[in-house]
């Protein structure tokens, strides 16, 4: 419905989430954990946005051939707002497009699909790596040893795909950190709150996590999705995948002030 003069949702959704996540620490760790009636009147703000509250239209045009459309970026971000206690962003995903599995070291997140669906796995790290002097599972393909100090365990923590009528996913530092994003059928648009922002210097870099088996489960990738709810599993630290970048482009919806 037409909102009048009336404050732009997503302003509204800015000042909220600026009292929500004001004295965070900078420091990534499970300090940063909001309990659920902290976050209750800005999940109620984020959970009635709309692709037409940022002014943002289903994409009409068919995906592009060639070797034109191979330089397209299969992910793009609106930039809309960052401060010190959080960012917040739009991306835009093209047909057939997937956001790799990577973390968000001690931060909290939302994301509220637009328009289109979303298939999310989402991960809980167990530990951040070996016990001293223990020895790793046995991997097909096997391991390189410098690859083991790369090994997290942890455990498949939910599986769920998400609409414009579905409310929003939920990311905390110790609680579905990790996930992955992969688009269903056609293009899809999220809108994006993390807290605090993404910042290296500070510890919040973001890192990029490939699903393993062991041998002893017959399974080599968790690509494929063999890795069930609820199981644990094992997770490697990688490079960014190369099939997978992030471009840019303006943000079309109305402005956000402090």
């Amino acid at each position: 419905m037409p909102r009048g003069n009336r404050t732009p949702l997503i302003q509204e959704i800015a000042k909220r989430a600026c009292i929500t996540f004001k004295g965070l620490t900078s420091s990534g760790s499970g300090d940063n954990v909001l309990a659920a009636d902290q976050q209750s009147e800005l999940l109620s703000l984020v959970t009635a946005v709309r692709a037409a509250d940022l002014k943002l239209a289903l994409p009409k045009t068919k995906p592009s051939s060639g070797a034109a459309g191979l330089q397209r970026p299969p992910v793009t971000y609106m930039h809309i707002c960052e401060t010190e206690a959080f960012s917040m962003g739009v991306f835009l995903l093209r047909t057939g497009a997937s956001i790799p599995l990577h973390d968000h070291p001690g931060m909290n997140g939302m994301l509220k699909v637009l328009y289109g669906k979303l298939s999310l796995r989402c991960f809980d790290k167990l530990e951040d790596n070996l016990t001293a002097g223990a020895a790793p599972p046995h991997f097909e393909p096997p391991l390189a040893p410098f690859q083991t100090a790369s090994l997290r365990r942890s455990v498949l923590s939910s599986v769920a795909e998400y609409s414009e009528d579905s409310g929003p996913c939920l990311l905390t530092p110790l609680q579905d950190n990790l996930h992955q994003i992969d688009t269903v059928e056609g293009p899809a648009a999220f809108l994006d709150i993390l807290a605090p922002p993404y910042n290296p210097d500070d510890g919040r870099d973001c890192h990029y996590y490939k699903v393993l088996q062991t041998v002893a489960e017959g399974g080599t990738d968790g690509r494929s999705g063999e890795v069930q709810q609820g199981e644990e599993t094992w997770l490697l630290e990688i490079p960014q995948p190369e099939d997978f970048w992030c471009g840019g482009e303006p943000y079309p919806g109305p402005a956000v002030f402090f």
